[in-house]
Order: C-alpha cells, then structure tokens, then sequence
C-alpha cells in the first residue's frame, strides 16, 4: 500500500498546477480525496480533476482543506440563503473529516444548480463540498437513521475506508488460479452465498437466509478453513433476504470488511434485517445477529451506481449492473487477476417486461463464466404475457368486491407489492374504481425508498416521481394502523396488500386467519412461494381444488382453520425470468461465456436448465451442490 500511495502522491505532483495548493491525499477504499487550499480552481476548471482520474484511473474527489472551511453554524445558515426555496431543503449535517456538507432535498437538482452553479458557490463560499441527497417523497424511518449512522461515524468511516484501501493495494501474489464454492443457493432457493478465491484474494457473493427452512437456513461458513477476517469482501446483488439475510452475522463473529451494493440496496437491506430480528423474536427464536451488527454494518458499507468500476481486492474488480428484479437489484460483473478470468454473477434478474424496472443488462466486455438463477428454469415454469396476468388480477378483484368479499394479495414488501400498486393505480384511473386497497407492514416503507432512487426505476416512474407525483402517494392506498386492523378484516369490498409474500410471517399471516374461512374472501399469490411455506400449502389447495383445514398458531395455541376462501394463483407478475426469458437471457447475453453455473433453483430445475444450456448451446453448463468446489481457472 505504501508503494502504491507514494506512486498516488507522485501523479498528483506531476499531473496537477502548483497553484492549486494540494496539501494532503487520503485513500478511501478504492477512491482517492485530495485536499486543497484552492477548491475553486478545481472547480472552475474541471479538466485538471478528469486529467488526474485518467492518470490515476481511479476515482478522485476534491476537498478543501479543513483549515478553509467556515463554522458549521455559520455555513449552514449561508447555505441555506444560497439554495432556493422551491429545493425543500432538509437537515443539512457535517463532515469534518472529509470537508463535506450533505443537504437533504426534495429536488436535488436545484440545490445543484445550473451546470452546478449553486453546488459551486456553496463550495467556494463556505469550503464544505456539498453531497446532495434525495428526501423520499413521504417519511422513511430507515432512510433517516441510515443516514444519521453515517453522519454520525463519519471520523470512524475514513479510517474503516483508509484501512479497506491498505487491504486492497496490498502485494497480491499471481492468479495462477481461480476458484468458486457454491455455500448455499446451489440446488435450493434460499441463503444464496458464494465463496470466490485466488491465490490472494477471498471475495463472498451474497450471503442470505433460507427463512422457509430454519434447519437449513443459514449458508455453510463452517465449511471454511479460514477465519472470518480473511475475507477481502461481500458483494450483495439485492436486498432480499434470501441474498442479504445473513451479511450482519459475518460482522458480529469478526469480518471487518467491506459490503458492496447499490444504495437502494443497501437501504431495502436494512429494512429486511430490521423486520427479521421483529419477526423471529416474536416467534419465539433467538435471531443470529442484533441490531447493532447491523448498524456495525452500515459503517463498513459501500455503495456503487451501475457501470462504476470499483477495485475490491488486490487482483479482483467489480461492475454493477441493472438486474431488473427489485430496486437496486444488480448483476455482478468481476475482473479477475487482470484479465486472467471474469465472472458475471446473475443474482436474480429479470428479462422481460416490468412496471418498475428496465430489462436485465446483456452486454458485457468479456464473460467466461456465468452464474445464473433458475428459479423457474423448468421446462413448464413459462409465465403468461403481462398484459392477461394483469387482466386476471383485476378480474378476481371485480368479482370478489362486487359480492362483498375482501381481497387478499400477500406481498414482497419490496418489488412486488410496488409493481402491483402500479397496476392498481392504472386500472383504478381507467375504471374510476372506488375500492379501498390497503397498505401494510414495510410496504409503505420499502415504498417510500422507492422514492429516493428514482433514477433505478424505469424513465416514466422516474419522472412522476420527480414532479412529486409518485404513483406509491395515491390517494387509493391507505397506509394501515396496525390497531386498526380488526376493523380493515370486518370491512367488506376491500383489498389488503400485506407481507410476506410466503405467509411465513408479518400481518398476511393474521389477515390470512382472519379471512380464509369466508367463502367470499379471495387471496391471491402474485410471487414465488418457497417449498414448506404456508403460502405454498394454500397454493396447492387451489391448484388441486382441495380446500382443507389447516392448523395454525394463535396466542401460542395450535387451532385448525377451515378454509374456505377462493384461492387464486396469478403467474407473470414476478421479477424473476421464467423458463424462456432464462433462455432468452443467455441467448442474448454477449459475449458468450465458456461455463454456465446453474443455482439458484430447486433440484430438478437447476439440473434440467443446465443440460438444457448445455445440449442448445454446447455449453459447458453445471449444477453443483453445495460445498462442491469449482476450478474456474
């Protein structure tokens, strides 16, 4: 690292003008913040920062010196005189160690100005760089305290960040080598986890949990002959907690790591372990981390938009890109060992049309292997065209009011229920519809994150969102008081969109008690449902028209439920890619990679989608189980 920086030290001299007065270089993570006595030469000529990013090829950020800054109290009022009034400004806090000012606003884009102008004057006025952040369009708990943790170890972040860039530049020895060990994920839907390693470096991809399976829920860490320390970092491809669910756990048994995402990831992150700690206490079991590894985790967090290229270990680099499954959702794309291998790690994704998301990214500069998801990579798991999902929806819904039954539609709180809301708000506006469609749990909270991100969803969500119109504030949805339930469940003539989308907990399960045994009550299943889930048992009963009772638990008594209620399966709506968008996907993915690793599936879909891959495309294509180590290179 010391070689590396002196080299870092030695481009700035070379590449910027004396009189720009630079008087410190810190190394964050991958990045480089170079300190000035004269932040307004940088910003008044914006060439000398591109020069030294090509020359460094890394990213460069320019602060002032902390002696030029002004009073926080006098800079905060200054710049609250500089912005318009039309930007909505919110809190606006301060980062001594890094000279850096982050202003909350409804518009962001006023604060920046014209061509930057008022980001500018701020800078030059005050000395404090300003970081712009977006407010959600209504009250977001997680995004509030995420930012308040950042803020308020921001001095703790530079040298967690100083000490990730000591890890990555640190002599590498030669790739002579690449590995992977599928930990979890591998034949199964549940705890994805992926231990990648070189001679140098150990890299884990996704660490989740199996919430439908508490003997198997967790990936295989005591499989390794390591300990937790040693690995490099974690890359998240999205929130769910089938990918993310288990990433505190490596903090509270020592990782002191980094954890890449994308920012909407990290936030929907958050709200997902937050809600399984609630979830699991109060079903009685101890959760395997607490609330402060969590936050222990938002410290060591580092977020990447797509297309940006990140260093992360000392011969491995990254590249997210757009998923298409849930907000933020990306495939990992890693360069290994400079040029010597890369890997392109699906997550879940989806080729197709979405109401929120464009289609999964299929270009990329080289691929030689491929993980892939098969979620639905049997050869029957091909979903109807949107357009007759979203007509069978409305139709069950019509049918189902207009008798004075209520509407059951359990929920992902984060992708589903939002892509759902969408079609209920278009059809509401086409029909003048007057039925109430209730929101519960996280979903006005993963809703409103939704907000903050408008950039990751699809040009005409952006733009609503953008003039405050978000499509998630209509006056249709009613966000629910959790003390007014009783009364939503005796309403007649309603819809309740309500996690989790398995029945495996949250207020589904309770609106499910409530309503199964009414013959007039509908619930439909808009998602995946995971073996041994509740969601699962009920599903088969409508495929196979076998009504039963089921027993469940009330106030810690077992009561058997007779249901009665219609149950309807709707396919189409999910994010992920059915049997021919999979194929599709591949088809379309350039360039095509040597070997395709199939996960992310029960046993016979991973197993049928690779020799399926293998006989159209002669393709070296596998399934391997977990703990099966794979020679990539």
């Amino acid at each position: 690292m010391s070689e590396e920086f002196s080299e870092i030290e030695d481009t700035i001299k070379a590449t910027v003008p004396p009189e720009a007065l630079v008087t410190k270089t810190l190394m964050q993570a991958s990045e480089v913040i170079v300190f000035t006595k004269n932040i307004a030469m940088f910003l008044e000529d914006e060439m000398i920062v591109k020069n030294l990013a090509t020359a460094l090829k890394k990213r460069v950020h320019i602060r002032s010196d902390q002696s030029m800054v002004e009073d926080p109290g006098t800079a905060e009022k200054r710049i609250r005189e500089l912005v318009p009034e039309n930007a909505g400004t919110g809190d606006i806090g301060f980062n001594p160690d890094l000279s850096e000012v982050v202003i909350e606003a409804k518009k962001p884009g006023v604060v920046i100005g014209k061509q930057g102008s008022t980001l500018k004057e701020i800078a030059i006025k005050t000395g404090w760089y300003p970081q712009i952040l977006r407010l959600p369009t209504s009250p977001s708990n997680v995004v509030k305290g995420i930012r308040h943790n950042l803020l308020k170890h921001a001095g703790e972040r530079v040298k967690i960040m100083k000490n990730v860039s000591k890890r990555i530049y640190r002599e590498g020895k030669s790739t002579d080598w690449v590995r992977l060990t599928p930990l979890g994920g591998s034949r199964e839907v549940g705890r994805s986890s992926f231990l990648l390693e070189t001679p140098s470096s150990k890299v884990i991809l996704d660490c989740g949990i199996n919430v439908a399976n508490n003997s198997d829920a967790y990936p295989m860490f005591g499989s390794l002959n390591f300990p937790l320390d040693e690995i490099d970092a974690v890359v998240v491809s999205h929130a769910h907690l089938d990918h993310s669910g288990f990433v505190p756990y490596l903090y509270k048994y020592g990782y002191d790591g980094p954890v890449y995402s994308t920012a909407p990831t990290r936030d929907v992150m958050v709200l997902l372990q937050l809600d399984y700690i609630d979830v699991t206490v109060k079903e009685g079991r101890d959760p395997p981390y607490t609330q402060k590894d969590i936050e222990k985790m938002i410290k060591y967090s580092i977020t990447r938009n797509y297309g940006e290229v990140t260093d992360i270990a000392p011969d491995i680099r990254l590249t997210f890109h757009n998923a298409g499954h849930i907000i933020g959702s990306a495939c990992a794309h890693l360069h290994i060992g400079r040029g010597v291998h890369n890997l392109l790690y699906t997550g879940d994704f989806k080729f197709g049309y979405t109401r929120l998301f464009n289609t999964v990214h299929t270009a990329y500069p080289r691929v030689e292997t491929l993980i892939m998801e098969s979620t639905y990579g049997g050869p029957r798991d091909v979903q109807p065209p949107r357009y007759m999902s979203e007509k069978l929806l409305v139709k069950a819904i019509k049918e189902t009011t207009e008798a004075g039954g209520t509407v059951l539609i359990p929920v992902f709180a984060v992708g589903r229920a939002q892509e759902i809301m969408l079609v209920l708000e278009e059809h509401s506006k086409k029909e003048n519809w007057d039925i109430p469609v209730y929101i519960d749990g996280m979903t006005r909270e993963a809703s409103a994150i939704h907000t903050v991100y408008p950039e990751f969803m699809r040009r005409n969500i952006k733009k609503r969102v953008l003039h405050n119109n978000s499509p998630f504030d209509s006056d249709m949805f009613i966000v629910v008081d959790k003390t007014k339930r009783g009364e939503i469940m005796e309403e007649k003539g309603s819809v309740i969109l309500s996690p989790s989308g398995m029945l495996t907990g949250g207020p589904s399960v309770e609106y499910f008690k409530s309503l199964c045994e009414d013959p007039k009550n509908t619930i439909i299943f808009v998602g995946y449902q995971g073996e041994g889930t509740l969601g699962k048992k009920v599903q088969l009963m409508g495929m196979r028209k076998n009504h039963k009772k089921i027993p469940l638990q009330v106030g810690g008594k077992t009561i058997e439920f007779d249901v009665k209620m219609r149950i309807e399966t709707i396919e189409g709506f999910s994010g992920h890619s059915d049997r021919n968008q999979l194929l599709g996907f591949y088809k379309r993915l350039q360039p095509k990679p040597e070997r395709v690793i199939t996960v992310h599936g029960d046993e016979k879909n991973c197993m049928n989608l690779a020799r399926t891959l293998s006989y159209n495309y002669k393709v070296e294509a596998t399934a391997p189980r977990n703990l099966d180590s794979i020679r990539l290179k």
